[in-house]
């Protein structure tokens, strides 16, 4: 019995040590989980761009392809935590919670079996004593029989001495009566209570010791179950993010990235003309024999020479003069003037200061403001994004005003509330920054139809060698000074205005906004409003300008419909994009 206990004993206890050895095996799986979910979130924080960077990479679809990858691992790191929270929680946490039931379970069992056997071994004991006892006064009534018995028929004992005799065998032999009936109850007791042992309590402990430990065989069945269970719940979304991997490397257009490259950098300047004809030979007296034609001619050659004007010298300005065989002359560029204009600010040596090199200095700050340094293409962009910029700014001083105006009538109508005259400086303040912003998108609303005005008419510009490069009243001579005599300059068509150069009649624009991130929609938005974009969710879209603090943000799909959308309703990522010199090409 004692040797069935011990197995018992170690079997149970094996099947606990077995239950936390596995509950072991899904904790170091749940940190492994972990680890490798934390790590997959610090390399996407790490490829990721910078939101608060200024230097924001091109919208290429290479780049929003490798985004939109970093964004599905970002997801897929998030599954891994989810696969491990879910065995944290329904196989890790289930199992040391059983396990601690289990032991509490089994301790008690055993405790129950060693109360039986204890209970058993006590009645054994009582049994055995009271056996003892009958055994022990049945030899004491043996004893008093002989010694009466040899008394009885001894011829010399008194009387007194065969009643005494006789007295001490009958009180013996009582005794030994009374102990054989304690030693048959004790007996019949320790039987019973045997039987019950063996065929009650001995079987029922070891039958609750059975089923606990196929109790702890099914939980060890569930929790592979559960093990399984938690990774595979996590599979579909796993499968998106793939599928979205797959989607972005195939939304990569080489095209596009090519055409956003030229869109970037394109300066709209026309191809230069060709190089006209210099013919020096006009200048060459030939020597005839016929002094009459030699002279008629030579004379005709000197007045010739003294008519025709002299050709200036070249500059840095990359002018140079011509003559044609008739002997006109005309003036041609051949490097962007701006160049020699931001050289001379440089690196120019000092001059003699007059009011034309004032005036030059003043067109100069002048171009700098209206972006007319900047080839046509590239003038537009930075105009029509500085409209925008003011038209924002205009929208947020009206929101400003309009609050101010209700909190003024809140004021008036409650004066306990605050002074209505107090809000006066800052409504003047308001009104003054609108009127400005005003003025200023009316300016540069001006200097852009300028702009896509002279684009429009470059269809009926020839190039041809014949056409000169035109120098307005007011402007550099090739001397690299300013001049106000009409007659020393070439003229031509007047321009619109006189700070604009020549070089500034570029081709006209319509390429979109450039894209300067994209967005993931969180939730699906309808778009009924007129200007709003609808968008389904999870829907990629190209950011092409930011929020600016009034919940909506403007985007594009890739079939060219732009919109707003709320900024709620999206996960914005802005992308870094070149910026700083710019390279026309």
């Amino acid at each position: 019995r004692s040797w069935l206990k011990y197995l018992l004993d170690k079997h149970t206890q094996w099947g606990i040590d077995f239950l936390e050895r596995y509950a072991k095996f899904v904790k170091e799986r749940i940190e492994i989980e972990q680890n490798y979910a934390k790590q997959l979130r610090n390399l996407v924080k790490k490829y990721c761009p910078k939101r608060s960077s200024k230097d924001e990479e091109p919208r290429f679809t290479s780049c929003i392809a490798f985004f939109n990858i970093l964004n599905e691992l970002n997801d897929y790191a998030g599954q891994r935590e989810v696969v491990a929270e879910e065995m944290a929680h329904r196989v890790y946490g289930e199992l040391m919670r059983y396990a601690h039931d289990l032991k509490t379970e089994r301790k008690m069992h055993l405790q129950e079996g060693r109360k039986a056997q204890q209970y058993l071994d006590m009645c054994w004991k009582q049994m055995d004593n009271s056996k003892k006892k009958f055994e022990r006064e049945c030899r004491e009534a043996e004893k008093a029989q002989q010694s009466y018995e040899r008394l009885d028929n001894d011829t010399n004992a008194t009387k007194a001495d065969v009643e005494k005799a006789k007295q001490q065998l009958n009180l013996r032999t009582h005794m030994a009566d009374e102990n054989k009936n304690e030693y048959a109850a004790q007996l019949q007791n320790f039987n019973g209570e045997q039987h019950k042992h063996f065929y009650v309590v001995i079987p029922q402990i070891y039958k609750q010791l059975q089923e606990m430990d196929e109790r702890r065989t099914i939980k060890l069945s569930e929790c592979y179950r559960g093990f399984a269970d938690s990774e595979r719940k996590v599979i579909p979304i796993i499968s998106k993010c793939l599928e979205g991997m797959i989607l972005a490397a195939k939304s990569v257009d080489e095209r596009r990235d090519s055409q956003m490259v030229v869109d970037s950098f394109k300066s709209g300047f026309e191809p230069p003309g060709d190089f006209p004809f210099e013919d020096y030979s006009q200048h060459i007296y030939r020597t005839i024999s016929d002094g009459t034609i030699s002279a008629s001619k030579q004379e005709n050659v000197k007045v010739d020479a003294k008519t025709t004007p002299q050709s200036p010298p070249l500059t840095p300005t990359s002018l140079f003069t011509s003559s044609t065989p008739n002997g006109s002359q005309f003036l041609t560029f051949s490097i962007e003037p701006v160049h020699y204009c931001m050289n001379e600010i440089k690196t120019g040596k000092p001059r003699i200061p007059s009011f034309r090199s004032l005036k030059r200095g003043v067109s100069l700050i002048m171009a700098l403001e209206d972006f007319s340094h900047l080839p046509p293409e590239q003038r537009r962009k930075k105009l029509q994004q500085r409209i925008d910029e003011l038209n924002r700014g205009l929208q947020k001083e009206s929101d400003q005003k309009d609050a101010l105006n209700k909190m003024k009538d809140v004021y008036e109508k409650n004066p306990q509330m605050g002074d209505p005259g107090s809000l006066q400086p800052k409504l003047a303040e308001t009104m003054n920054n609108i009127d400005r912003l005003r003025m200023e998108i009316h300016k540069n609303e001006a200097w852009l139809s300028e702009v896509e005005g002279k684009t429009g008419g470059r269809g009926d510009r020839r190039h041809s060698s014949d056409i000169n490069h035109l120098v307005t009243q007011g402007r550099e001579s090739p001397e690299g000074s300013y001049t106000d005599d009409a007659n020393q300059e070439v003229r031509g068509p007047p321009q619109q205005h006189g700070h604009h150069s020549e070089f500034e009649d570029e081709f006209e624009d319509d390429d979109p906004l450039p894209a300067i991130g994209h967005c993931k929609a969180i939730y699906p938005f309808d778009g009924h409003n007129e200007g709003t974009l609808a968008m389904k969710e999870g829907e990629v879209l190209y950011i092409i300008e930011e929020d600016k603090g009034d919940g909506w943000t403007r985007a594009r799909r890739q079939n060219g419909e732009e919109g707003y959308v709320p900024t709620s309703y999206i996960d914005v990522t802005l992308e870094k994009n070149s910026k700083g010199a710019v390279t026309y090409i």
